[in-house]
């Protein structure tokens, strides 16, 4: 951003056409002198010259004491008597009176543009400032210590800092009952101020809508500088309005999700729900009748149908109430050093025996993980490989393979050989509530496999999914070696 131009030439310049204003007269006259003309007009001339060269140096004050100096030299030295300031002719008086007038006019014309440049450079400056600040509130990049920094380094202040009026209505103290207070926001630069006082010892300030005074601190400021500050306070305003709309956007994108979740979720299980707990009422209804009786292998089948009902409506309601609590961001995970083969051993448990068969290397070492979601998240993966793998055998192996976020990782493979799936349902099978192909009603509300990526990643794991070689599907669960250390 184009830093303010000083109001002024600066004192550099101003002290030199000063030095030029007393020393360049004399030694023009002198070099005239040396030079051995006799003419009065080559005189004025010269001088004349000379007061110009001060102007553009100095400005107006330091070229109209060249000018007052010249004169008084050319009247010395250059006109009749010499040695004298007595004019004795009239047409040298009316040349001197000539000389100032012109060496006074451009003088003044000199200072003139030399101060219209300066408010021309000002105006530029202020319009590039004003430019930048725009372009800022549409870019919507700059946070609020940046947005400080940058004021403090526009105006070269030593402290920046931003207030916001307060209500201190603590019921403690009467007195204090309603009163109004400043408290500081957010400081940025050298903290030359601090305490209760800190915005009472403020150079200036402006106010803000919305209840906010921006500070600096270092010097005062001009009134074009004052302005300035007011639009970088109207920035801030911008700004903060800006922030208020995405935290509004994102909330409602959440609210929107959510009706979409739980839309998806009621359409869901709708009939998933109803399906087992049909069954289950079914067959409760059948063996509580009194005028029909059942064959011992009858009644087993009938139980037989209760308990799969069962552990399949328990499987469920476990599936909706982890990915409930995936989507809550309220699953905390318990890490500790976890050997395949147990897990593996307990999440098989629920599943046909001889279905899946487990191929694990020995000695394989133990990865960092909490043992409850490691084994749902095997389960539900076995769970699904049997559901869509029709007759074809599921294979487990696994090997100390690649990393997972720059940690070594061992690496568990779930193989089955049955249809597959696409390259493009790939991307989208991890999906809450997505169920592939033409997978029958009842079969799962599309659940497993997105708490099975869910969990894998707050453990810290990879969970992907692969053509099988030959046919059908591999997912590939990756989660890190364990140290040893507790976390």
């Amino acid at each position: 951003m184009a830093p303010l131009a000083p109001p002024e030439l600066g004192k550099f310049r101003t002290v030199m056409g000063f030095i030029l204003a007393v020393a360049l007269p004399p030694l023009l006259e002198w070099g005239m002198f040396a030079a051995g003309n006799q003419f009065l007009a080559v005189d004025v001339l010269v001088q004349l010259a000379g007061v110009v060269a001060v102007s553009l140096v100095g400005g107006l004050w330091p070229a109209l004491v060249a000018a007052l100096w010249s004169s008084l030299i050319l009247n010395y030295y250059s006109t009749e008597p010499v040695g004298s300031l007595e004019i004795a002719d009239p047409e040298n008086l009316l040349t001197l009176v000539i000389f100032i007038a012109i060496a006074v006019a451009v003088s003044l014309v000199v200072g003139l543009s030399a101060r219209r440049s300066r408010e021309a450079a000002l105006a530029s400056a202020e319009a590039a400032t004003l430019g930048e600040l725009a372009r800022g509130v549409l870019a919507a990049e700059d946070s609020l210590k940046g947005f400080l920094e940058h004021v403090r380094d526009h105006f070269g202040m030593q402290t920046a800092a931003l207030f916001k009026r307060t209500n201190h209505d603590d019921g403690a103290s009467p007195a204090r009952a309603g009163a109004l207070q400043w408290d500081v926001v957010a400081k940025t630069g050298t903290p030359s101020s601090s305490g209760k006082q800190l915005l009472d010892r403020a150079d200036a300030v402006t106010d803000i809508d919305g209840g906010y005074r921006l500070a600096l601190y270092g010097r005062s400021l001009s009134a074009r500088e004052q302005r300035l500050l007011g639009a970088f306070g109207s920035q801030f305003a911008a700004m903060r309005q800006r922030q208020e709309l995405v935290a509004s956007t994102k909330e409602n994108q959440r609210l929107a999700e959510g009706n979409v979740m739980r839309t998806a979720i009621l359409r869901a299980v709708s009939h998933d729900l109803r399906t087992p707990l049909t069954g289950i009422k079914l067959a409760v209804s059948s063996l509580r009748q009194e005028d029909i009786r059942f064959t011992p292998e009858e009644e087993a089948e009938l139980l037989a149908t209760i308990e799969n009902y069962s552990d399949r409506l328990a499987s469920l309601i476990d599936n909706l109430l982890n990915m409930s609590r995936l989507t809550g961001e309220a699953v905390t995970p318990h890490f500790g050093p976890v050997y395949w083969t147990d897990v593996i051993s307990a999440a098989l448990q629920g599943l046909p025996p001889g279905r899946i068969r487990v191929e694990l290397p020995a000695n394989m070492p133990p990865v960092e993980a909490d043992y409850g979601m490691l084994e749902r998240v095997i389960a539900n993966i076995a769970e699904n490989a049997d559901k869509y793998a029709g007759e074809a055998d599921i294979v487990i192996d696994g090997a100390v393979s690649g990393t997972v976020r720059g940690v070594p990782a061992s690496e568990l493979r779930i193989s089955d050989q049955g249809v597959g799936v696409d390259s493009a349902s790939l991307a989208r099978m991890f999906q809450p509530f997505q169920r592939l192909g033409d997978a029958a009603a009842g079969t799962g509300v599309g659940l497993g496999l997105a708490v099975a990526r869910g969990f894998t990643e707050v453990m810290g794991g990879e969970l992907a999914a692969e053509p099988t070689p030959g046919g059908g599907l591999t997912m590939v669960l990756r989660m890190p070696l364990s140290t040893g250390v507790a976390a």
